[in-house]
């Protein structure tokens, strides 16, 4: 199931254009506070470098949050490059982990959220369309246009309109 969302802002973490996935981890757990609320009501962290041991092998979910009103374990992968549908079935084998070894008989399946830095729309369709797994694949900013550039912008499209009526 795929579940489109809106792109996140991160311009608060202040990193550069070109940053590497441990920086933007440690950056997202530096500014906790802000992460969450762009994320939204109702997250709750749990850790970073979750670590699951299936078999004799460990691995690791970059994020791990729970949703109160959801009542699930939210696991967020983070890629810095552009998606590709090898991440989604990396994903998939967390959720599943989550399910059968870490999440309580009384919560729902578990929800993967794929941060990206670009996703090319066609792709994840593709990707997911046999996908049965709760999976968000969404895209970051890390610079935003400056509010002033914004809003002169916005006053010329006013402009503009007020002339055609």
């Amino acid at each position: 199931m795929y579940l489109k969302i809106a792109s996140y802002a991160l311009d608060f973490l202040d990193l550069p254009i070109k940053h590497k996935e441990k920086d933007l981890q440690k950056a997202l757990i530096s500014s906790l506070k802000e992460f969450i609320l762009e994320l939204g009501i109702g997250f709750a962290f749990i850790g970073e470098e979750y670590r699951l041991q299936v078999g004799d092998d460990d691995f690791y979910i970059d994020l791990l949050f729970y949703h109160r009103d959801l009542k699930c374990l939210v696991a967020f992968e983070l890629k810095i490059g552009k998606f590709k549908p090898s991440h989604l079935g990396q994903l998939e084998f967390y959720l599943e982990a989550l399910d059968r070894d870490v999440k309580r008989d009384d919560e729902n399946p578990s929800i993967g959220v794929l941060l990206c830095r670009k996703k090319n729309d066609e792709v994840v369709k593709y990707a997911l369309s046999r996908s049965l797994s709760p999976t968000v694949i969404s895209e970051y900013e890390t610079k935003l246009i400056p509010k002033k550039i914004l809003q002169d912008k916005m006053n010329e499209l006013y402009k503009i309109y007020e002339r055609k009526e």
